[in-house]
């Protein structure tokens, strides 16, 4: 009796519990039937879409390896042991020699890619330069002989990048906390400069160290050309111009891999292969003038062995101006060095002379050379040019003097040019003058150096003037001088040779 009643119960309760359960189905079906009632008259909300792997969403670049010495192969099992089917680039520009064990053993399903970024016959741009391909959200740029031992690492990284959109993030190679120096970068395409000052953040334009980086490949696509040597200073030179910030993420389990470069021979040969490829990348950009965070200054444009940074001037209009540039600071510097050089001789050989045009109104300015302009002019009294060896010896030929410079007569006017150097031909221009019925007169039309003629009284007497870091001769009354030849406000307001020549878009 007690057993029937037991089976009684227990059937009550099975039975109740079914009830409860088609009720709630049949509830969640009403439910469902009525929102899909509503969606068919208002906007769909966006459906959720699934988190990618992180294979998925990163694309691996290589470029920052030597040749002749490295551990890339390595470092690129390094990730593949973690990430089998990630997408590598491995890129260079010369075939690495020895050969990569990597690129031996490399099949064609492998995730490893290897691509040659120099031009090459029966290779398409699309070839050499890969951005395109790369369908990945992100990439990561990995230094030689680095080492990834943690998943966890790259999705931090991904992570903070995810938080911070547009930005680059920097995680140092070890976890020493010091490693990465953060640096901002001002760079001046008008003066042909690039200047670093080192930064107490972890929010700067470039980093110094060994890193990894990560950024969004859309981002990567903005630069004019991303995978420059030196890298990744090129990569960081072109995103600092666009003003793009690097983040630094510290206590990442990146390590170092392979020791390299422990012998003097391959360092040395790596230290050379870094220089030669600065002084290409800025000649790329256009960069003569660099000053490091620890205040030296880097040279990177003409010497007395190289010929001068622009080509020849039509209308007294250097090329440089069309771009919307200065004269370059190496010219510049060098041009300092003549002029200097040449007040010395004509002081020696006591030559009358003073400065003349826009060089006169430089030094009324700002005591130097007008920073946009390509030579210097000094006048000198005609009679006085028998007193100067180098200027007798002009007269018939081209003369190399003591010092290295090259003085010579022009070949558009009767007047003398005094180059830096045979090769190097940024020059001091000397125009002789006389005196004609109380007028400094010249001896033939220069149709480059206009309107040079005047009174005889702003000789007498002579004045002088702040000019290249030493004094001058100089007419007097500067200010009347220089207004007579350029016009009223000469001095406040001057001009470039002919502005309307540059007033495109």
């Amino acid at each position: 009796m007690r057993l029937k009643s037991y089976k009684s119960c227990l059937f009550l309760v099975v039975l109740i519990l079914f009830k409860i359960l088609m009720f709630y189905f049949v509830t969640r079906l009403i439910s469902s039937l009525l929102e899909n009632t509503i969606e068919e008259n208002l906007v769909k909300p966006t459906m959720a879409i699934p988190r990618k792997k992180l294979s998925e969403q990163i694309t691996i670049i290589m470029r920052e390896f030597e040749p002749h010495e490295n551990d890339v192969s390595l470092t690129s099992q390094s990730f593949t042991n973690l990430f089998a089917t990630m997408q590598q680039y491995i890129m260079y520009d010369e075939f690495p020699y020895p050969p990569l064990d990597i690129m031996l053993n490399n099949d064609t399903s492998s995730s490893v890619k290897f691509v040659k970024l120099s031009p090459e016959l029966r290779l398409t741009y699309k070839d050499i330069y890969p951005l395109n391909n790369i369908l990945t959200k992100y990439v990561l740029f990995v230094p030689d002989s680095t080492r990834l031992s943690s998943r966890e690492t790259l999705q931090h990284m991904v992570n903070k990048l995810s938080s911070n959109p547009g930005s680059i993030i920097a995680a140092a190679t070890n976890n020493r906390k010091y490693d990465l120096n953060c640096l901002r970068m001002i760079i001046n395409t008008r003066e042909w400069m690039l200047k670093f000052d080192l930064v107490k953040s972890t929010n700067c334009h470039a980093v110094i160290g060994k890193h990894v980086i990560l950024m969004e490949t859309e981002l990567l696509q903005r630069v004019s050309n991303a995978f420059l040597l030196p890298f990744p200073h090129s990569l960081y030179l072109q995103t600092a111009s666009l003003d793009l910030k690097v983040t630094i993420m510290k206590g990442l389990s990146f390590h170092e891999g392979k020791p390299l470069f422990r012998s003097h021979h391959s360092q040395w040969k790596q230290k050379q292969a870094e220089v030669s490829r600065l002084k290409s990348l800025y000649n790329v950009f256009k960069i003569k003038r660099v000053v490091r965070e620890t205040g030296l200054t880097e040279w990177y444009g003409c010497t007395k062995d190289t010929s001068r940074c622009f080509g020849t001037i039509l209308d007294s209009m250097p090329s440089y101006l069309y771009e919307k540039r200065w004269t370059p600071p190496c010219c510049l510097s060098n041009l300092r060095k003549t002029a200097r050089h040449v007040f010395n001789m004509l002081d020696q050989n006591g030559v009358r002379y003073w400065l003349e045009a826009g060089s006169l109104l430089g030094a009324m300015r700002n005591g130097d050379i007008l920073p946009w302009d390509h030579d210097v002019d000094v006048g000198f009294i005609r009679e006085d040019s028998s007193r100067c060896e180098w200027l007798k010896k002009a007269k018939s030929r081209s003369v190399v003097d003591t010092k290295g410079f090259l003085w010579e007569k022009a070949t558009e006017g009767n007047f003398f040019r005094v180059h830096f150097s045979k090769v190097n031909k940024i020059h001091v221009n000397l125009f002789p003058f006389f005196s004609k019925n109380g007028t400094m007169a010249r001896d033939s039309w220069y149709t480059t150096h206009k309107n040079m003629e005047f009174p005889e009284n702003f000789l007498h007497p002579m004045s002088s003037i702040e000019f290249v870091g030493r004094n001058v001769p100089s007419p007097n009354n500067i200010r009347d001088f220089l207004e007579l030849k350029f016009g009223k406000g000469a001095i406040e307001i001057p001009e470039y040779p002919d502005p309307n020549k540059l007033k495109f878009p």
